[in-house]
């Protein structure tokens, strides 16, 4: 029997699974992302929890085929590795990956993808429809969208295709993202940075709230869960929506999807307050054709899911190769 690996490796967690020729998971294991003190340290971890899945499958490493990884960005296609993570510390200047995982694994089938190019891979692999023009966006520690065009998906030369997360917003650039620049989508509505806006929107208009603001460990799961008991948690969701629906009208714009399906531990915690108020929104936005807006059927499982399904297609995530 053929085995196959995936790996999900995002800023807060990483997750490694094994699974047989039909795409059935096997075995997995689940691990916090390390914060250093070197990329190595997360190398290190992605190894070790290959080799947990590994053993909860009842698989020997070297009997893998082949492993797909989707990854944050940005991606170094060329050495195999992430290259500045935006949304980790500064001490994580670089991570291997398909070098010391195709030692481990005794293969050279290693396909490296961004995570969200992973995702688009994973909801056309496994939806009934397989559509062909079609986006996976995540809204979690980050923001960032895998494409589908005419059946294509879009990786670009260097795999770091889809970082919408980066298009500026804000020509104002009030808030400065995680990779430094000003006016970015994700220095708004990404969990990481939902916090930082919402002390921002306070300074400006320093309404009475009961969010912990000055507690170093507030978090944007605060701001949701004081929505619709408080008002200013209400005017950040208000905000927070507003960017959001312009990040998705560009992409609108720019890919003319039928679906957009979206994903992330932001997106799935709150669909009501993200998903929703979003799509209601596009309307005023887009001038073409609305797409579908939807949350994914895969939940959590869409990257690590989308990274085993290239492992068994080459890295296309074409099922007419299997």
């Amino acid at each position: 029997m053929a085995y196959y690996v995936g790996v999900d490796l995002g800023a807060t967690n990483v997750r490694a699974v094994v699974a047989d020729g039909s795409a059935t998971i096997l075995g997995s294991a689940r691990g916090s992302t390390p914060r250093g003190p070197t990329g190595i340290a997360v190398t290190e971890a992605i190894l070790d929890l290959i080799r947990e899945a590994c053993v909860e499958a009842g698989v020997d490493p070297v009997a893998a085929t082949a492993c797909g990884i989707g990854s944050i960005g940005p991606l170094d296609l060329a050495a195999g590795a992430v290259e500045d993570p935006a949304n980790l510390p500064d001490v994580i200047e670089r991570i291997p990956l398909t070098g010391p995982i195709s030692k481990l694994l005794d293969t050279d089938e290693i396909h490296l993808h961004n995570d969200t190019i992973a995702g688009v891979i994973g909801e056309r692999f496994h939806s009934e429809r397989n559509p062909d023009d079609m986006v996976y966006l995540t809204m979690s520690s980050g923001i960032g969208a895998g494409v589908c065009v005419d059946g294509h998906v879009i990786a670009g030369w260097d795999g770091n295709a889809g970082e919408v997360g980066h298009l500026t917003l804000d020509p104002q650039g009030i808030m400065t993202c995680g990779c430094g620049h000003d006016g970015h989508w994700e220095a708004y509505c990404s969990g990481n940075n939902i916090p930082r806006y919402a002390r921002r929107l306070h300074d400006e208009d320093p309404i009475d709230t009961a969010l912990p603001l000055e507690d170093p460990d507030f978090s944007a799961v605060d701001v949701f869960d004081h929505a619709g008991s408080d008002t200013f948690a209400d005017h950040v969701i208000e905000q927070v929506t507003h960017w959001n629906a312009m990040g998705v009208a560009n992409i609108v714009h720019a890919y003319a999807p039928l679906v957009i399906s979206v994903g992330g531990a932001v997106a799935l915690n709150n669909p009501e307050k993200v998903v929703d108020p979003l799509r209601e929104r596009l309307d005023e936005m887009v001038m073409s054709n609305i797409p579908e807006v939807r949350l994914t059927d895969l939940g959590d499982d869409v990257v690590v899911k989308g990274a085993v399904a290239s492992a068994l297609t080459d890295g296309t995530g074409d099922r007419s190769r299997l």
